[in-house]
Formats: C-alpha cells, sequence, structure tokens
C-alpha cells in the first residue's frame, strides 16, 4: 500500500511557475513508475509526465513537453513536477500517481495503482 500525497498548487499569473511535490508513504518508493496526470472542469484526466523507478528515463505529454519537467528523490520518498511558461489551459487538478510498468501504456490511468488526493493549479491570463 501506498499513499500519495501532493502539494504545491496555487493560483499564478500565465508566464510564471510552480513545483508541484508528491509525498509518498512506505520503504518502497523506488520500486513504482511515477507520474502525473491533470484534470479539468468537464474534461477526461489527462497524462501529464511519468518518471521511471530510478529517474533515468522520462515521457512527457506534448502539451508540455519543454515547459515542464518530472523528477524524483528516492531517497526522500518524493516526486516532484516542476511546471514554467505555465498557460491558461494549464488550470486543472494536478494528481500524482504510483504504478508497477514502465512501457507505452504510461499515458493510460489504468497503469497506476495508487493515486493522490489532487492538488489545484490555476493559472490567470
Amino acid at each position: 500500500q501506498v499513499q500519495l500525497v501532493e502539494s504545491g498548487g496555487g493560483l499564478v499569473q500565465a508566464g510564471g511557475s510552480l513545483r508541484l511535490s508528491c509525498a509518498a508513504s512506505g520503504r518502497t518508493f523506488s520500486t513504482y513508475v511515477m507520474g502525473w496526470f491533470r484534470q479539468a472542469p468537464g474534461k477526461e484526466r489527462e497524462f501529464v509526465a511519468a518518471i521511471s523507478f530510478r529517474g533515468d528515463s522520462t515521457y512527457y505529454a506534448d502539451s508540455v513537453k519543454g515547459r515542464f519537467t518530472i523528477s524524483r528523490d528516492n531517497a526522500k520518498n518524493t516526486e516532484f513536477l516542476q511546471m514554467n511558461s505555465l498557460k491558461p489551459e494549464d488550470t486543472a487538478v494536478y494528481y500524482c500517481a504510483a504504478g508497477r510498468n514502465w512501457g507505452r501504456s504510461l499515458p493510460s490511468p489504468s497503469v497506476y495503482d495508487y493515486w493522490g488526493q489532487g492538488t489545484q493549479v490555476t493559472v490567470s491570463s
């Protein structure tokens, strides 16, 4: 069982930056692929980024590539999402997720076993 708690969301102007964190419980953090998803009102949950077990591989949605950076610190059981050049369309609730498999299905929510409660990110124009 893994418990995930996100933090770092807030209100920011377009062009600004935010850094999200996801703290995980338990001693097996390094055995999970970690991901970030987001969900805007009235829309389906959308894949944002994923990072491999040791952090040596990353994968991004085209919509955030070049602006967002995912990272992890296995010693601190924490995952991060650095978001730069934010746009109003980035406004959503952001969720971190943990799964066991690294592969082509990374953008699918069904690949992930555990989810955080979400943190709101609002980007004003």
